[in-house]
């Protein structure tokens, strides 16, 4: 399928865009990329703002960090689309795509990840949107350690496409167990969470099966 780009470059402003879970969102992000000291460089699919490279590019400079979309008012390094990567085998040490695989039907998830898998050389890092409803409470004792507990309670309601997206974790077909099989069959999954600041946003890290 041909997908065409789905929303205009003031979509990603700062009042309408940067909600204070996608915030925390962000510092995953860098988390994950800045503390595996063996990524030099990285694709990034689908960037949306500057935000990661802005941030990257002061605590991780080491980094090359180029991005990927098809939509070129956002001045991507490279045009095109994550079911047809058009760069070269094994290319990045990390491909990422954050809130991205989610615009593309769900038949195309597995090609997607099959180019993010074949451009990469170490790691594979997304986010995906997990539908449920979010329990969460913290609390905090003098000298203990803060306590976090959260959990996504399922509810499966049919998905109808939004205009952005197509299929959402945890909607009528797309349970967390069936999107983390369609992963194993490609990648190891190094680790799956929700950060409890914002349990909408659903991250995997992972790393190509050894052939």
């Amino acid at each position: 399928m041909t997908y065409q780009k789905q929303v205009d470059k003031k979509h990603y402003s700062f009042s309408s865009y940067f909600y204070k879970g996608r915030w925390m969102s962000y510092w995953y992000q860098v988390k994950e990329i800045s503390e595996r000291e063996d990524i030099k460089s990285i694709l990034d699919i689908g960037p949306g703002t500057s935000f990661l490279s802005d941030v990257l590019t002061i605590h991780r400079p080491d980094i090359t960090y180029a991005t990927l979309d098809i939509a070129e008012d956002l001045k991507p390094d490279v045009i095109g689309g994550v079911t047809a990567i058009p760069l070269a085998d094994k290319r990045y040490d990390c491909v990422s795509a954050f809130q991205v695989l989610e615009h593309i039907e769900f038949s195309d998830f597995e090609t997607a990840l099959k180019e993010m898998s074949r451009v990469s050389k170490k790691y594979v890092i997304i986010s995906l949107p997990h539908f449920g409803t979010p329990v969460s409470f913290s609390f905090r004792l003098p000298f203990l350690k803060e306590t976090n507990f959260s959990v996504k309670i399922p509810r499966p309601k049919k998905h109808i496409f939004c205009g952005q997206h197509y299929w959402e974790i945890g909607k009528k077909g797309y349970s967390p167990k069936k999107i983390r099989n369609i992963i194993n069959m490609h990648f190891d999954i190094i680790t799956e969470y929700s950060p409890k600041e914002n349990l909408y946003h659903r991250f995997y890290v992972l790393s190509n099966k050894i052939e």
